[in-house]
């Protein structure tokens, strides 16, 4: 999520919302810029980079005035660069706005703006909005800005000026969070609290479509589709800590309760009209024909990733698909040639044994298309098609929210090649993507089992090992579940097929060894079944995750964890989540750093 604060009113307004940007740099960001109001001139600084490089810019050049807004961008759309970066502006650079969000139909809103003659610098679907503005300028900065929101498809949080009207500051929101601050000597805009703490702990919360405007006197009003809305005035008593963690313990588990958000923000950019659209980021059903093979390759949860990913793509285009760990395939790629397809997943982009991959198969002429986080990454760079994972920032080196929407990319692409190769109908395509469409309230439904999720990591905090098992699609999750508990408790964590575990690691199992079993596969629901009742005659304590109309497991397994029902196929995007928080609940009994686990790092750039 990129950082917006703005301010207006009898202070320096670039002093205020530099100090705001340094409190938001912890989620994350690859450039930064200011635009400030004046003496009814208006002038705007940017740099790529860290915010220093901002700051050393100003400092030659300093911005002047009391009306202004800045920006720490994550990209979305284009490459993270000065020019890219924000605040933007009109063609006639007397409008300056920043934006947080993703303008769904912005190609189609430029393509109407360059017929009526207005000029692009940028590869942003924000400066589309810049130019809006000007086109319907009325005269008053706060009534065009309802206007213009009106023309919007997608979410946006919006801080804008203008040297037309520069004693006014517009800001508005949809689905992207957005706060006003209200100070003594004037009034902040931003996207989250702890950038406002150093001046005010009075806040409002701005709700969607509503538009803020607020002068340069403190003086501020709020409006929603043209009628004036009363806020109320919220007092903050948190800590800066919590603060940036809006109010969670962890960044881990902050971003565990973002999935229902990323999850939606990862099908804006790939739905349309309740339909896979992947544009130019896929390729054409001529393409996919003349692949002789395709391969996935990534590594750790990208990887798990991968192999779900590789059973959808598998039923999409009746083909076998390869997976291959990158540290692994990278020595052993004699197969894969100028007319096959390179499928990698990295949430840095910046992975060194799936880049190594990479550069191999580009060597050889093969085709790459890329699912990745990191816009502007060497990944995102060197790859033919990039399919963006839009999970925003993610702080905590264990990933969560990443993991989840590298999974419903995969399937997207999935549900693109079948439809194209003729395997899937469109009905059966609009079935499934608004089957995804309802998987954010069913993530949000499973945060009930935290208690309980809670409660079974007080019992295995105390374990030195466990089993994960799972059939099918269920051992890939669990394979995923066994690295979480890893990676962040230190207990060794062991994932295996259900049915392998009778031939060898049985031997392993005896009394209060703990078990975790995935049963979210209908198919093999009874063999899985049969697995608990072998290994709790050995005296396990077994735990299963199974789909909520398996209720009577209760009878058999020691704990159930239930979760929602959705085709099988697509089960890993709501099995993995009580894993999630399984690791997280036991790794904070244990009194371990949560987000920053012993001997790892967020982007593994060493072979």
């Amino acid at each position: 999520m990129c950082g917006i604060v703005a301010y207006n009113g009898k202070s320096n307004a670039q002093e205020r919302i530099i100090h705001g940007l340094e409190k938001l740099e912890y989620r994350g960001y690859d450039s930064a810029g200011i635009a400030v109001v004046d003496n009814g001139a208006l002038k705007y600084v940017k740099s790529a980079g860290r915010l220093q490089n901002l700051k050393d810019k100003l400092e030659q050049n300093p911005v002047d005035g009391n009306c202004g807004i800045g920006h720490t961008r994550w990209a979305t759309h284009g490459v993270p660069n000065e020019i890219n970066s924000h605040p933007h502006l009109n063609t006639k650079e007397d409008i300056a706005l920043v934006h947080n969000g993703i303008i769904e139909n912005f190609s189609t809103l430029k393509e109407e703006l360059i017929a009526d003659g207005y000029t692009f610098k940028t590869e942003t679907d924000t400066e589309v909005i810049a130019n809006l503005l000007d086109k319907h300028y009325d005269g008053n900065l706060s009534s065009t800005v309802e206007k213009v929101i009106s023309l919007l498809r997608g979410t946006f949080a919006l801080a804008i000026i203008s040297s037309r009207d520069p004693g006014t500051l517009v800001a508005a929101r949809r689905e992207n969070p957005l706060i006003l601050g209200i100070a003594e000597d004037g009034v902040f805009a931003a996207s989250d609290v702890p950038a406002l703490l150093n001046y005010t702990r009075d806040v409002i919360y701005i709700e969607n479509d509503e538009v803020a405007t607020i002068q340069n006197d403190g003086s501020y009003s709020i409006r929603k589709f043209g009628e004036e809305v009363e806020k109320e005035i919220h007092h903050i008593e948190w800590s800066m800590e919590s603060a940036s963690k809006d109010g969670f313990d962890h960044f881990m588990i902050k971003e565990i309760y973002e999935q229902p958000k990323v999850l939606k923000d990862c099908l804006l950019r790939k739905v349309k009209n309740d339909f896979v659209d992947l544009g130019e980021t896929s390729f054409t059903k001529e393409e996919i024909l003349g692949f002789d093979k395709i391969y996935m390759s990534a590594c750790g949860t990208a990887f798990h990733a991968s192999e779900i990913g590789k059973r959808a793509i598998e039923d999409a285009i009746g083909k076998e698909v390869t997976a291959e760990i990158a540290s692994e395939f990278k020595y052993n790629m004699p197969f894969l040639t100028e007319n096959s397809l390179l499928i990698i997943v990295s949430q840095s982009g910046e992975t060194l044994d799936t880049l190594t991959v990479l550069r191999e198969a580009k060597d050889r002429g093969a085709k790459v298309l890329a699912i990745t986080n990191v816009v502007g990454s060497s990944i995102d760079r060197e790859s033919d098609k990039v399919i963006y994972c839009d999970a925003g920032p993610e702080i905590s080196v264990a990933s969560t929210k990443a993991y989840s929407t590298q999974l419903l990319s995969l399937y997207l692409l999935a549900l693109d090649f079948g439809y194209k190769l003729g395997t899937y109908d469109k009905e059966f395509v609009t079935d499934i993507v608004k089957e995804f469409e309802s998987l954010p309230e069913k993530v949000e439904k499973m945060f009930d089992s935290r208690d309980s999720i809670r409660e079974i990591a007080k019992t295995i905090a105390n374990k030195k090992s466990m089993f994960f098992l799972g059939r099918g699609l269920d051992y890939l999750s669990a394979k995923e579940g066994a690295l979480k508990l890893k990676e962040i408790s230190y207990i060794n964590a062991v994932a295996m097929p259900s049915g392998e575990l009778k031939h060898g690691s049985i031997a392993l199992i005896e009394e209060g060894v703990p078990v975790v079993t995935l049963l979210s596969q209908m198919e093999l629901f009874e063999k899985s079944i049969s697995n608990i009742k072998e290994i709790k005659a050995r005296g396990a304590y077994t735990i299963a995750i199974a789909s909520e109309e398996n209720s009577a497991l209760r009878s058999v397994a020691d704990e159930v964890i239930l979760i929602p029902k959705t085709h099988d196929m697509y089960m890993p995007l709501l099995a993995v989540l009580p894993q999630q928080i399984l690791a997280y609940e036991t790794s904070v009994i244990l009194g371990n750093d949560v987000d920053k686990p012993r001997n790892l790092a967020k982007s593994v750039t060493v072979e």
